[in-house]
């Protein structure tokens, strides 16, 4: 603390100094230490520190002056509150001071002081900014100094901007003093008040707020008014509603009326502030202003094309006269001069207008196809604007446009219905006339008129791709003006290569070829050129253009040979060099790997020089992952390119298996996978020993990305080159067995580990023939007595053994026949089950009907005691079944009949059958003959009363509708008119089945017929109504386009599930305690996660403000449902935070309840935990709603937070949650498995 103040004391000496110099550097060193956390100043040095700053404010040096003001910063949160009053004190009589430089530099102190004041509520920060305030209402009222007022209405702004919830004892006094401000004859003054009202409004309680709407109102409406009056007037209007949108709704009515009259006015300023509000209102009050929409859009309209100095048709004229591209500049640059007058303010009047209609596009999903027919006309047609910002602002207009229709089309565009009345129909249609239009400008000098040129054409492609395929031609000549030397920055340069790369991604390659040769000398001189960023890009370009001059995928008659050569050369001078950027470098080897493998058989002299460049990028350690992934393109090449680098490669490759790079692993075992099977001539035992050797601690289930591919090389070793895996089974079997009993070995790792025992079984390798794998297989449960093995593993190991008995099939009988003694003798449970899944299995892939009466020792084990080798036994039959449909199927229909004990696990069997069946096109042409019969028997059991089993029964018919749909779903509908409720039940869960997340040959029928089956949400029975909402539910994730039409009938029958039903819920008696069951629970739950899905799919089709009403209610309900809305809170923030923004104060209440609740004293520890859990979601979603801009300013938020905040239960929690938002960017989605 000592040395502290011995150095303060330094410093304060020299700061006293007459030198300046002397002065200017004392006050930086201050400035360092003042900045430093550790620093801690005692009473003496914090007084004399204060004083002598404030002494420095007066300096004659400016410099010092500056740095004295910026010292107050970091000052403010180091000293004691007295001595920020002080520093406060002598601010503020400064701010009235006769100098005015002093004047200047006390009001950047007073917003340095604030900018750095705690934002926590009360303390320190409260008594300052009340002293502020204070002192500045009456300097704002002080009309004799405007530049004293100026600055006092800035801080004021400032100081409710970031305290507005702590000066609320103010408000009253600041409104009354900005009020008479507002009819300053000083624009500057009016402006800065209508900043400071706008910020007011965030905090303000409900009768200020009132006030100062009637306080506008009055103005407004005023006849005596002059235009400067009334432009301020509606300016304020715009800010107040820009910043209390949700607040501003119910007064809108008021406001447009007269706003409307007054753009009329012969004024381009004042239409300029009517349309700014008219913006307002359609971005902050969405649902007020939607009934005024449709005027709104034809005063847009009208004022975009407002230009009374400028007469267009002359200028467009000309148009089909101006081919050439450098026209007479000089003469362009005088006819413009002409128009642009310094008083022709009418191109403000144009960009509000193109400026709210943007705020319409993106606002109004639900008009897309309206805006088709009348915005986007009006749009192209004033692509020729004159003025450069009100011509941005039309292009960015536009391109909102298509990002609507992009977000519209991955959600609700079914390849199989383009009506002509969706919006991507009626933008295919309007694409030649935006084309005609972009085409002329790209060929403007404005570089920014150009960027949004391909800003728009890029979007097109994104949201139609293959759209220009007919107007290449046109748009070529603005491409190349954009690429020439002599019109372009660096920045127009990356925008016309970027669009260029788009244009090829999208887009067929022979659309390309007529224009290759005018396309390709723009690009190959950008590889060359200085700036990296235009190099890189170009080389991106370059790659992809390769593929288009000779695609392999595809018969092409094109004669790429004039051009290999140029593309070859400029990409060699970048992959040569070393002294280049990484992007560049990185680039150069991509682009050089895909020259090699698309035309690398027409450059076969060239290729000497160029592999020993790939093998010296292979060795360095930043470009060695690029270069694998280039190495692996040419591996995989058609055109069988031949690698001299392989022996030297092939040890660098096995040394990157050990690297800890996830990435380098998996792009490297995908290489080694192609050069093994392509290019197996080349390798030799010793070779293979680099990569055999890092393989065994690759097949880890910690991984098992990683290791399926281990397992995929593996697979080709012992495909193209057995002798490598001589010692197999001491080097690598081991840990292969020890992932086969992983729980997690599943799907594609799977089906990779089942390749691999097929080759392996066939390679015929001493100690690994069918035998010997077959003792390693069954090893783990048949003779390690002692070790568990999880159930998953039973199953993997049953589907290798029968990988390898299909293989040798000639030993699946005698394998069968002992299973099946094991079966009927098994000691222990594990034996019954592993026997019947290896019979099973075996039986998928081998007709078993040799085996004797194989069904009848399967079906034995029904009657076994255990559930799981009840459940293995059903598997099994199924299975069989299967492998001999003939045989097996008649016997179980059969059985379903006879044996109604086992009828659930004989329904289990079918099932089985049918999923595995109806997955394949053979699969379903086997089934096809016995349809009518498993149908017939299935139909029995519809009304079974055990749920389960009418669960397998739909489950079942559904996957049969899909095999025979035109047939099957009428069946089903007639169905839906049974007077048993089961019935009905069962045969809306059906429908559930047949909705999938592909395209199926159902999905006509099912368009037809959806809503006869979503009707049953109006069904008597409760748990009909449950099952068509869950069978809703699932239509809406997986296939939206079924149900968005018919939102507007199903909406309401939706939300009439969400209520709490009294005479769903009744009174159980346990004993002495009586116990409430809400038999509705289970009906609302489905209805809230309806509610979710749509959030995801149809969330233009929804009247949001409806469903918050909805979402409200839920916020009160039971837990489970508590949980689900305080999700659908959280999602709703992120996708319309206007809507959430305006409905906040009714949303807040629910969330607190839930967050103070207190359980009850002698709760079980369950409670406790799901109470916490409840708080924790409850304090997610208020964190996802702080994350909408403004929310933190509404006061019942502000509240409630700051209540979290200092209750020592809940802002840890809190503050975790936050954290852990702010690093993952949470997505809020549900799991809808």
């Amino acid at each position: 603390m000592a040395s502290v103040s011995y150095q303060i004391a330094n410093l304060l000496e020299k700061m006293q100094s007459s030198d300046k110099d002397f002065r200017f550097m004392a006050t930086n060193d201050l400035m360092t230490e003042l900045q430093n956390d550790s620093i801690k100043l005692d009473d003496d040095s914090e007084r004399k520190v204060v004083k002598m700053l404030l002494k420095l404010l007066e300096d004659k040096n400016g410099e010092v002056q500056n740095l004295a003001v910026k010292c107050l910063g970091p000052l403010v949160n180091k000293v004691k509150e007295f001595q920020v009053e002080t520093i406060v004190e002598n601010l503020c009589s400064n701010m009235i001071s006769e100098k005015e430089q002093l004047r200047d530099i006390s009001s950047i102190g007073l917003k340095t002081v604030i900018s750095e004041l705690p934002q926590a509520p009360g303390g320190l920060s409260g008594n300052i900014c009340k002293h502020i305030t204070s002192r500045l209402t009456t300097a704002i009222e002080r009309q004799e100094d405007v530049s004293v007022q100026l600055e006092a209405l800035d801080i004021v702004a400032d100081l409710l901007a970031r305290f507005g919830n702590v000066l609320s004892s103010f408000h009253g006094s600041i409104l009354t003093a900005l009020f008479p401000q507002l009819e300053s004859p000083r624009q500057a003054v009016r402006k800065r008040s209508i900043a400071a009202l706008s910020n007011l409004v965030l905090s303000c309680n409900s009768l200020l707020y009132a006030k100062l709407i009637d306080h506008l109102k009055i103005g407004l409406c005023n006849p005596n008014n002059n235009s400067m009056q009334t432009r301020t007037y509606i300016h304020c209007v715009a800010a107040v509603c820009r910043q209390s949108g949700h607040r501003f709704g119910e007064h809108i009515e008021t406001f447009i009326p007269h706003i409307q009259q007054y753009i009329q006015t012969d004024d381009d300023e004042l239409r300029e502030f009517c349309l700014q509000a008219f913006e307002s209102f359609v971005n902050r009050c969405p649902k007020e202003i939607t009934p005024h929409i449709a005027m709104v859009t034809e005063l847009c309209l009208k004022y975009i094309t407002h230009d009374p100095n400028y007469n267009y048709d002359e200028d467009y004229e000309n148009d089909g006269v101006m081919d050439t591209i450098d026209g007479d500049d000089d003469e362009d640059e005088d006819e413009n001069d002409e128009y642009s007058d310094d008083d022709d303010m009418s191109w403000k009047v144009r960009r509000s207008a193109a400026k709210c209609l943007e705020s319409i596009i993106t606002s109004r999903h639900e008009m897309l196809p309206e805006f088709y027919k009348v915005l986007s006309p009006a749009l192209i047609a004033r692509f020729k604007e004159r003025e450069e910002n009100v011509k941005s602002d039309i292009f960015h207009a536009y391109i909102a446009l298509l990002k609507q229709t992009k977000s519209s089309v991955s959600v609700s565009i079914d390849p199989d219905s383009m009506e002509q009345e969706t919006p991507v129909y009626l933008l295919q249609q309007q694409v030649p006339g935006i084309v005609k239009a972009v085409s002329v400008q790209m060929r403007e000098k404005s570089i920014k008129t150009r960027q949004d040129c391909f800003s728009l054409l890029k979007e097109l492609c994104t949201v139609l791709p293959g759209s220009l395929t007919a107007h290449i031609g046109e748009l070529i000549p603005g491409i190349q003006y954009s690429l020439g030397e002599k019109n372009s920055s660096s920045n127009m340069k990356i925008d016309a290569l970027s669009f260029i790369y788009c244009l090829l991604t999208t887009h067929r390659p022979p659309v390309f070829h007529p224009y290759i040769d005018v396309l390709l000398p723009p690009v190959i001189n950008a590889v060359g050129d200085n700036f990296y960023k235009i190099t890189a890009e170009a080389l991106n370009v370059l790659q992809e253009m390769v593929k288009v001059i000779r695609p392999l995928n595809a018969p092409c008659s094109f004669d790429f040979t004039p051009f290999t050569n140029q593309i070859y050369s400029c990409t060699l001078v970048r992959l040569k060099a070393t002294d280049i950027d990484q992007e560049v470098k990185e680039r150069a080897i991509s682009t050089m790997g895909q020259i090699i493998c698309n035309l690398g058989d027409y450059l076969r002299k060239e290729l000497d020089m160029c592999f020993p460049l790939f093998l010296d990028r292979l060795r360095n350690e930043i470009t060695r992952l690029t270069t694998v992934k280039a190495l692996t393109n040419i591996a995989g090449s058609p055109l069988s390119i031949s690698l001299p680098i392989i022996d030297d490669a092939i040890p660098i490759l096995g040394s990157f298996l050990r690297k800890n790079q996830r990435a380098l692993k998996l792009s490297t075992l995908s290489l080694l996978d192609c050069l093994i099977k392509n290019y197996n001539a080349s390798f030799n035992f010793v070779l293979l020993q680099h990569v055999t050797v890092e393989l065994p601690p690759l097949l880890d289930e910690s991984d098992l990305h990683i290791a399926q591919w281990t397992l995929v090389i593996l697979k080709s070793i012992a495909e193209y080159y057995p002798k490598a895996l001589h010692n197999i089974s001491k080097t690598i079997l081991p840990d292969v067995m020890n992932l086969v009993r992983s729980p997690l070995l599943q799907g594609a790792a799977l089906a990779s580990m089942l390749d691999f025992f097929k080759a392996l079984v066939k390679c015929k390798i001493p100690g690994c023939g069918y035998d010997e794998l077959l003792h390693l297989l069954l090893q783990p449960v048949l003779l390690n007595g002692n070790q568990i093995i999880h159930k998953q593993a039973y199953y993997s190991l049953a589907k290798c053994v029968a990988a390898i008995t299909t293989v040798c099939s000639n030993k699946a009988l005698p394998v069968v026949q002992k299973f099946i003694y094991d079966i009927k003798n098994a000691n222990n449970d594990s034996h019954h089950i592993f026997g019947l899944l290896i019979i099973g299995e075996i039986g998928r892939n081998i007709d078993l009907t040799a085996a004797g009466n194989l069904e009848s020792d399967i079906i034995e084990s029904f009657s076994h005691i255990s559930e799981e080798i009840k459940s293995a036994a059903s598997y099994a039959l199924g299975s069989i079944a299967i492998g001999n449909l003939r045989q097996y199927l008649p016997i179980i229909l059969k059985e379903i009949e006879n044996q109604p004990k086992r009828q659930y696990l004989l329904l289990h069997s079918l099932k089985e059958i049918i999923t595995c069946l109806s997955a394949s096109a053979d699969g379903t042409q086997q089934l096809l003959p016995y349809v009518p019969a498993i149908w017939k028997q299935l139909f029995r059991h519809c009304e079974c009363a055990e749920e389960g089993t009418r669960n397998v029964v739909a489950e079942c018919l559904g996957k049969l509708t899909l095999i025979d749909p035109a047939n099957l779903l009428i069946k089903l509908q007639e169905s839906l008119s049974s007077p048993s409720p089961l019935m009905r039940t069962t045969v809306v869960t059906a429908v559930k089945f047949t909705i999938s997340d592909q395209p199926q040959t159902i999905d006509p029928l099912l368009r037809q017929c959806i809503g006869q089956f979503l009707n049953t949400l109006q069904d008597p029975d409760v748990n009909v109504r449950r099952v068509a909402l869950i069978a809703f539910n699932s239509a809406a994730h997986n296939k939206p386009s079924l149900i968005r039409d018919l939102l507007d009938t199903i909406l309401p029958q939706l939300y009439s599930e969400t209520k709490v039903k009294k005479d769903l819920i009744r009174e159980v008696e346990m004993g002495p305690f009586k116990h409430v069951v809400d038999d509705g629970l289970d009906i609302r739950k489905a209805a809230f996660e309806c509610m979710y899905t749509l959030l995801d799919s149809c969330v233009d089709r929804i009247d949001i403000f409806e469903f918050l009403n909805q979402v409200e209610s839920g916020l009160k309900d039971h837990y489970d449902i508590k949980m689900l809305t305080y999700l659908m809170a959280a999602r709703l923030s992120q996708i319309c935070p206007g809507a959430v923004l305006q409905r906040l104060d009714r949303l807040v209440e629910p969330l607190r309840v839930t967050c103070t609740m207190k359980v009850k004293a002698n709760s079980v520890k369950q409670e406790y935990e799901k109470q916490d859990e409840l708080k924790r979601s409850a304090m997610r979603a208020v964190a996802a709603l702080l994350t909408i801009p403004d929310a933190d300013k509404n006061p019942h938020l502000h509240e409630f937070v700051t209540q979290i905040k200092t209750s020592p239960d809940l802002q840890p929690i809190f503050e975790s949650i936050q954290k852990d938002s702010n690093g993952s960017h949470h997505d809020y989605l549900m799991d809808q498995s």
